[in-house]
């Protein structure tokens, strides 16, 4: 008899948020994929518009996984009356977890 697949661990938007705001309290955590860095540039968005948004954002994309597995979704927060989207994900490693910044817009 096979060993049964394991069951994957749902995250609930509120527990994701959460740990978004608790790991981007140090930027340190965060990690802009040159993706992202390329689309600040494009669209004018700033370290700290981004960083404003994982820790006073709410969520307009939920919490899923991709087909890798990791946890994803997309925060927005209105800055200066823009509204700026940050599409984030959770990594982790053997020296911790931190935030990915997949795309902002």
């Amino acid at each position: 008899m096979g060993m049964a697949e394991p069951i994957p661990f749902k995250i609930s938007d509120a527990s994701f948020l959460r740990i978004i705001r608790q790991l981007a309290q140090d930027s340190g955590n965060v990690y802009f994929e040159a993706h992202a860095r390329k689309r600040m540039r494009q669209r004018k968005i700033t370290n700290s518009q981004v960083l404003a948004c994982l820790r006073q954002g709410h969520i307009c994309e939920p919490a899923h996984q991709d087909i890798r597995g990791r946890w994803k979704c997309t925060l927005q927060y209105r800055w200066a009356g823009d509204e700026v989207h940050v599409a984030t994900a959770l990594e982790r490693d053997e020296d911790g977890e931190w935030v990915a910044v997949v795309t902002v817009f």
